[in-house]
């Protein structure tokens, strides 16, 4: 998997941060790390594009908001992989297959 190259949005750096603030996996300097190294990858912003993206795709799939604006910026990034254990197993959204890295 890390062969692959892989991008992040603007939710994912702010649910990532959300999660090791409140959790205290990490020292914030190391929390400040991962972020500044998860921010030099490809990343999509949220923006209006974004959020409207992310209702369509909920809509057709009838998905949470959430998760279907994350499968929008895999989209927009030209990922064909969404690794994911909050959706269907090797199922097709648009043009994204969402994978269980943990099967």
């Amino acid at each position: 998997m890390l062969e692959t190259v892989f991008g992040v949005s603007g939710q994912t750096l702010a649910e990532f941060a959300n999660v090791a603030r409140r959790k205290s996996v990490s020292a914030d300097a190391v929390v400040d790390q991962w972020l500044v190294f998860l921010g030099t990858l490809p990343f999509v912003p949220v923006d209006q594009a974004y959020v409207i993206a992310g209702l369509r795709v909920a809509r057709r799939y009838q998905l949470k908001y959430y998760h279907a604006a994350l499968l929008a910026a895999a989209e927009r990034l030209g990922a064909p992989i969404f690794y994911t254990e909050d959706l269907n197993h090797n199922q097709v959204y648009g043009s994204v297959r969402a994978v269980n890295p943990f099967l």
